[in-house]
């Protein structure tokens, strides 16, 4: 699933038969520093996140805030002939502009285990509105709290009852006695302009004795579930102060721990089924209609063993980072330190697909075991009509693959205002050690050659990203920046 070519000009390269490749351009930047000013680590984006109608678009950040954005395109059409006019070519992409931010997560102390609980937002997943309100919820390493943001009339005085006399001129032991009509008192009051106003509803706390890495929605709209390393808890909505167990991969004995869980979903459709993965490579897809505790799993997806030589790095790299469902159920997207996959889950004999992300950084896990690199968790996703995929990489590049049955469709961009600044064609197999090397006026992508100058920046790293459910627009996270791009 590799292509390319020779032409600096060519962003992405796909097979004749299937759907022509995209152009992506840059659209929209929020929070875009100058250059050499320093960004603070607590602004640093963590999680991305578009709603289901793809009109709202939220982000947390290390500081413990939510901030959210509404599409403006949309709202802003009249729908007159003038606007359809305009959106015949080019095709208007979707435009968001700010909506309103909170403090969703504080820092905290656990007394019980002595332990210090960041404020960093982990993940954000998106709740059914109701009543033209917002709902979400938001995570750090211990605690789920459910939000809802709705706007609010601001009411203001336009007219008050003043009187200039101030009193009758009587007076009683020396002091003047007021009348009551110099009182001052608001007698018109009209609403202008409406501000969103952010509450919590329900804080989810105390359920997890290992940092949670995932929570994800049911279709029912009802209930939720949220995961850390060893447990999987089933949540409702309404109830905050009690869950349920469904997954404890905890062993009696805990040297006897062979892997963990690392991230977990619900099916999009199905409310009685969820996946989860393992830092063993695998993914397991579970039906809550067997068992009130699923510890076996319905279907097992794991890659067919190679046989071979196995290295010291082998399980790290193996290790899943994140997983996504397609909209309508039936494929699976996983990412793993090297690799994309696709799989379908009628079929647990291996991937459909797999594209090679980092393969050129094999000669390089050494150094990046050395830095910890190699357990960075890029994260994944996957167009609403999942004909292809997107996930990040180092220097703040992300690849976008077809993902549809014979495309060859791949593109590197980079999250700044020009994406095809370090543009490289992605060779078609494996490189040689030193085959990538940077070159005087132009960049490589791949970088793997240690004297090169042009060696991926592993300070920078793109590991944040959502794809439009209806639209070809990627917002991806750059530090404390948010990129948006379309095609």
């Amino acid at each position: 699933m590799n292509g390319g070519g020779d032409d600096e000009d060519v962003v992405v390269a796909a097979s004749a038969d299937a759907s022509p490749p995209l152009q992506w351009r840059f659209s929209q930047v929020f929070g875009e520093r100058s250059a050499g000013e320093e960004v603070q680590p607590v602004d640093m984006i963590s999680a991305i996140e578009f709603d289901h109608s793809g009109d709202h678009l939220a982000t947390g950040d290390r500081g413990g805030r939510v901030v959210l954005f509404e599409r403006s395109d949309a709202k802003h059409s009249s729908g007159a002939r003038r606007d359809l006019e305009e959106t015949d070519y080019p095709v208007r992409h979707p435009e968001f502009c700010y909506k309103t931010e909170f403090q969703s997560h504080d820092p905290a102390f656990d007394y019980l285990k002595s332990l210090e609980i960041e404020e960093k937002i982990n993940k954000i997943r998106w709740c059914q509105t109701a009543n033209g309100a917002l709902f979400l919820l938001s995570t750090n390493d211990k605690i789920i709290k459910y939000w809802k943001v709705q706007d609010k009339k601001i009411k203001k005085i336009c007219d008050i009852n003043a009187d200039p006399s101030m009193g009758n001129g009587t007076v009683a032991n020396g002091v003047p006695e007021a009348n009551i009509s110099s009182l001052r008192l608001p007698v018109v009051i009209t609403s202008h302009e409406s501000s969103p106003v952010a509450k919590c509803r329900r804080v989810y706390p105390h359920a997890h004795d290992y940092h949670i890495n995932s929570i994800s929605n049911n279709s029912d709209g009802e209930t939720f579930i949220s995961a850390d390393d060893l447990r999987i808890n089933l949540w409702n909505l309404e109830i905050s102060n009690q869950s349920f167990n469904i997954v404890d991969v905890k062993p009696e004995k805990m040297e006897d721990l062979s892997e963990v869980i690392t991230a977990a979903e619900f099916h999009p459709t199905h409310c009685n089924m969820l996946a989860y993965s393992s830092s063993k490579g695998s993914i397991r897809l579970i039906d809550l209609r067997q068992s009130a505790l699923c510890d076996s799993h319905s279907k097992l997806f794991e890659e067919p063993d190679a046989g071979g030589s196995k290295s010291f790095f082998t399980e790290i790299i193996a290790s899943v980072s994140d997983i996504k469902f397609a909209k309508e159920g039936r494929y699976l997207l996983s990412r793993d330190y090297m690799t994309l996959k696709l799989w379908d889950i009628n079929m647990d004999s291996g991937p459909v697909s797999t594209f090679q992300v980092h393969e050129y950084l094999k000669p390089k896990l050494c150094d990046l075991y050395e830095n910890d690199s190699i357990f960075d968790k890029f994260e994944c996703c996957i167009s609403g009509n999942g004909l292809r995929a997107a996930t990040g990489s180092y220097s703040n590049l992300f690849r976008v693959f077809g993902v549809s049955p014979g495309s060859t469709e791949t593109g590197t961009l980079e999250a700044s205002r020009n994406p095809m600044r370090r543009h490289v064609p992605v060779p078609t197999r494996p490189p040689r050690l030193g085959g990538m090397i940077g070159r005087a006026g132009s960049e490589s992508a791949g970088g793997v050659d240690g004297n090169s100058n042009n060696a991926l920046d592993y300070t920078t790293k793109l590991l944040h990203l959502a794809w439009h459910p209806n639209e070809n627009l990627i917002a991806c996270a750059a530090g404390n920046s948010l990129y948006m791009y379309c095609a």
